[in-house]
């Protein structure tokens, strides 16, 4: 225990999920618990169903205690949600994502946010050149509950149908503090991303955003059309710190990222409201790996150190990124990121773990993998 910090209790709701979730969440708890060890803090964790395991068990995919419990917690640690059963019926009256929505909704969380980050140990495994994308630290704040996708929609007799994009000033305007705020403590820099010469809402966004910076004198503020943006992120993604997009346009710009870190397995996101925050793995529940102990939770376990900072844990939240940082250094990975000497989920799990107690003498001891005798000790 460090007795330098003030210790703090936190009650935080963990919705493992379906597929890997439940696999990679246990390890992100794990995690959690070394840091609560390490700096005295407690953390009661509140283990509740979502997604098509709540289906299973009770017919919805957000049962009401469930919600309850996320309204209670001081934050939401999510795994993963869906599985194939639900997916051949797009009609289906009950899918797992429902609960994801419905959940975000009732949170009010409407920043969603991204960092991408480009480690150097890890550069071979992304399609792009390592010499494009070395040095990549980017940070990407989707507008999460407004635009196209909550918009009027439907169809009209003679044919056409229509999906309304609307968006109000106040709506862009929290966001934006919050993707200036980020700006101020990273390097400075902010882009907005819209359609501002097709677009009336993406007029507005940029009307808002250029208001808004005069109240944030020492961020650079630049603008660039979603088409461009596309295309920069691509050929040169050093050059984004903070970007700020509505919710469409962040969907797609967010995943199509993801591919410089070379793995949607390092990929971590939070999903901030006023009040509540959600946490989590960008990848999905990758069902055909369920129980095989082969998923990263990585991208979990960085979800956590997000977390951290949330409540203001900095410290913290280093200590968990910088024994993610010694894993892969170590090259304690599973079989996506080291296919010649591979761990299971559980043992890189472990591996963090320890890293964040910071025990000097922890050492690995190198077994049989396939017959799951290798330890770490």
């Amino acid at each position: 225990m460090d007795l330098l910090k003030t210790p703090v209790s936190k009650r935080i709701a963990v919705l493992a999920g379906d597929g890997i979730g439940p696999e990679v969440c246990g390890e992100a708890v794990r995690v959690l618990e070394a840091v609560a060890e390490r700096f005295g803090h407690h953390f009661a964790f509140d283990h509740r169903l979502m997604g098509a395991c709540a289906i299973d068990a009770t017919g919805v995919p957000l049962p009401d205690a469930t919600l309850d419990a996320c309204h209670r917690a001081d934050a939401v640690l999510l795994g993963a949600i869906g599985d194939p059963k639900y997916d051949h019926d797009p009609g289906a009256p009950v899918r797992p994502e429902q609960g994801l929505l419905a959940l975000r909704k009732s949170l009010g969380l409407y920043a969603n946010i991204r960092p991408v980050t480009a480690y150097e140990q890890l550069l071979e495994f992304s399609p792009l050149r390592a010499d494009r994308i070395s040095g990549t630290d980017l940070l990407i704040f989707r507008e999460l509950t407004g635009g196209v996708y909550f918009g009027e929609k439907g169809r009209r007799p003679d044919g056409t149908a229509f999906d309304n994009c609307t968006y109000h000033r106040d709506e862009i305007a929290r966001i934006a503090h919050r993707a200036f705020r980020a700006a101020q403590g990273r390097r400075r820099k902010l882009t907005l991303v819209d359609k501002a010469n097709v677009l009336e809402t993406s007029r507005l966004w940029r009307e808002v955003v250029r208001e808004l910076a005069t109240e944030y004198p020492d961020v650079a503020v630049d603008y660039l059309f979603v088409d461009n943006a596309a295309m920069q992120l691509i050929l040169n993604p050093r050059q984004f710190d903070v970007v700020l997009t509505e919710n469409m346009f962040g969907d797609i710009l967010s995943d199509e990222a993801s591919v410089i870190a070379g793995s949607l397995g390092l990929l971590p996101s939070a999903s901030i409201g006023d009040g509540a925050a959600l946490f989590e793995p960008v990848h999905g529940s990758y069902p055909q790996a369920k129980g095989k102990g082969i998923a990263n939770p990585l991208a979990a376990i960085l979800s956590a150190a997000m977390l951290l900072d949330h409540f203001g844990l900095a410290e913290e939240a280093r200590a968990v990124r910088a024994a993610v940082e010694n894993a892969l250094n170590e090259q304690v990975l599973t079989p996506e990121l080291n296919n010649t000497a591979a761990y299971t989920t559980e043992q890189v799990g472990s591996f963090v773990a320890y890293g964040v107690l910071d025990l000097a003498d922890c050492h690995l001891h190198h077994g049989n993998i396939a017959d799951g005798k290798s330890t770490i000790i």
